[in-house]
C-alpha cells in the first residue's frame, strides 16, 4: 500500500510525460501511513470474517505446548484456557534479525515494523541490508525525497537475483539518486539524541556516515521462543523449525509452515505450505513444492523485480547446458503507450530440450508478468510452445514470448 502512494505520487509529478499538467503536488505523508492501515485492517477483517463463515474458532492470547496433544493460552486478562488437538500446525511466523553490532532501539534506529508505523519521512536515511525488504523502502522514502544510502555486503544488490538484473536494479536506483554501496559492512553503529552514526568499510576503505534514521533489514529469525517447543522434543536449528516435505516436525502429528521453518520467506508460500500441510494430515497425497524451480519471488520496489526458476548461474552451476533470451520493454508497443519502458525479461532454457528454467524480469509490473512464467515452469514448459502461443498485443506479457524467441534464434522484433 505505502509502495503505490510512492507510485502514484512519482506519476503525479511527471504528469507531463502523459500530456497533463498538475501543480501543487505535495505529499501527506502521515496519509500515506493512515491509508496503508486501513487496507490492512481491512484485509484483517477479511480474514475474521473468513473464520466466521468457515466455523473457525479463534482463541485470542499466547499459546504454550503444555503437552504434545495440548496447549495453554493466556489472554490479555490473564485468564488460561486449555486446548486439546490431535493435529497441530506452527505458523508463528518470524521477526527482523537483530544482532549486538547492530542496536536498534525502534525509534531512529528501526525495522521494517517500526518503518509501517512511521508517521515522518527521514531526511537522511541508511538502509542495511539490499534484499527486498531494504529495497523496498530505500524506493519509498526516496520517492518521498529523503537522502538513502544502501549498504550490503554481497557484491550486489538483491543478491538472490540474476545478476544482470541486480545490475540493472543498481543502475535505476543510483539514476533515482540513491547512493549504493555494495561490498560494504557496517562496523558500528550508534546513535545521539536524533542523529544517527555508522562507520562502513568496504576493504581497506572505511568512512563515516551520518543521518537522522537507519533501517535495519539483514534478514530474519524464526519466532520459536516461549511456545513450548523444548517441552515436547522440538529444538529449533538457528531460530528455524526443521520439517519434511509435507511440513511434520521431529514430532509427526504437529506440523510448522512458514517463515518459521526458513527461506523463502514469503506469503504465498506459506499459503501454499499450509494447503499441503492439512491435506497431508487428511491422508491425502499432496505434491511437495519445488523450492529451487517453482517458487516466485517478486520485489516491489520501482522497477519491480520478479523471477522464477534457475538464474544464469545457477543453471551454468547444476550443469545444464543453457541458451539464454532477453526483450526490453522499449521493444513492448504497451510499454512506450503507458510511458513504462525501463527493463527487460529474461529468460533461461534447457539448450537440448528447450525446458525452460527461469524466467527474471525487471519491471514496473514484473511482479503480475510473473504470473504467466510460474505457470510455464509448473508444467515444465518448453520455450517454443510459449512462442508458439498467441499473446494479445498491445500487452505488457508479450516481452515473455519474446524472449523465448531471442533464446532461440527466432527473434522477429528485435
Amino acid at each position: 500500500a505505502v509502495l503505490k502512494s510512492a507510485e502514484v505520487f512519482q506519476t503525479m509529478k511527471h504528469a507531463a510525460d502523459y500530456g497533463l499538467q498538475v501543480e501543487g503536488v505535495q505529499a501527506d505523508f502521515p496519509g500515506v501511513i493512515n491509508r496503508s492501515r486501513k487496507v490492512v485492517d481491512k484485509m484483517t477483517k477479511g480474514v475474521e470474517y473468513l473464520f466466521r463463515k468457515n466455523k473457525i474458532e479463534l482463541i485470542q492470547g499466547h499459546g504454550q505446548f503444555s503437552s504434545t496433544n495440548e496447549i495453554q493460552v493466556i489472554s490479555s486478562s490473564g485468564a488460561a484456557t486449555s486446548v486439546g488437538f490431535k493435529n497441530a500446525i506452527i505458523a508463528t511466523g518470524a521477526r527482523a534479525r537483530v544482532i549486538p553490532s547492530l542496536p536498534v532501539d525502534g525509534e531512529r534506529i528501526i525495522t521494517y515494523r517500526h518503518a509501517l508505523d512511521l508517521r515522518t519521512c527521514p531526511q537522511k536515511l541508511l538502509v542495511i541490508g539490499a534484499g527486498a525488504i531494504g529495497m523496498e523502502f530505500a524506493y519509498f522514502y526516496n520517492s518521498f525525497g529523503a537522502e538513502v544510502t544502501v549498504v550490503e555486503m554481497m557484491d550486489s544488490l538483491l543478491p538472490i537475483e540474476d545478476q544482470e538484473i541486480s545490475k540493472a536494479l543498481e543502475k535505476s536506483f543510483t539514476k533515482a539518486g540513491v547512493k549504493v554501496k555494495t561490498k560494504t559492512g557496517v562496523e558500528s553503529l550508534s546513535r545521539q539524541g536524533q542523529n544517527v552514526t555508522a562507520i562502513l568499510k568496504s576493504g581497506d576503505k572505511v568512512e563515516e556516515w551520518s543521518g537522522d534514521y537507519c533501517l535495519v533489514a539483514i534478514g530474519f529469525q524464526g519466532n520459536v521462543e516461549n511456545i513450548g517447543l523444548e517441552s515436547i522434543g522440538i529444538a529449533p536449528e538457528k531460530s528455524f523449525i526443521k520439517v519434511d516435505e509435507y511440513y511434520r516436525t521431529k514430532v509427526p502429528h504437529i506440523y510448522a509452515i512458514g517463515d518459521v521453518i526458513g527461506a523463502p520467506m514469503l506469503a504465498h508460500v506459506a499459503s501454499h505450505e499450509g494447503i499441503i500441510a492439512v491435506e497431508a494430515m487428511a491422508g491425502q497425497h499432496p505434491h511437495p513444492i519445488d523450492y529451487k524451480r517453482n517458487v516466485p519471488g517478486a520485489t516491489y520496489c520501482q522497477p519491480q523485480v520478479a523471477s522464477i526458476g534457475l538464474t544464469e548461474k545457477a543453471a551454468k552451476e547444476a550443469g545444464y547446458d543453457i541458451k539464454v533470451g532477453r526483450f526490453p520493454f522499449t521493444a513492448i508497443g504497451k510499454a512506450v503507450a503507458t510511458n513504462e519502458t525501463e527493463g527487460f525479461v529474461k529468460v533461461v532454457i534447457d539448450a537440448k530440450v528447450e525446458e525452460v528454467l527461469g524466467v527474471h524480469i525487471i519491471h514496473p509490473e514484473a511482479t503480475e508478468l510473473i504470473a504467466e512464467a510460474s505457470i510455464i515452469n509448473s508444467h515444465e514448459g518448453i520455450a517454443s510452445s510459449v512462442l508458439n502461443t498467441i499473446h494479445a498485443h498491445p500487452t505488457l506479457s508479450e516481452a515473455i514470448m519474446e524472449a523465448m524467441g531471442d533464446a532461440l534464434g527466432r527473434a522477429i522484433h528485435i
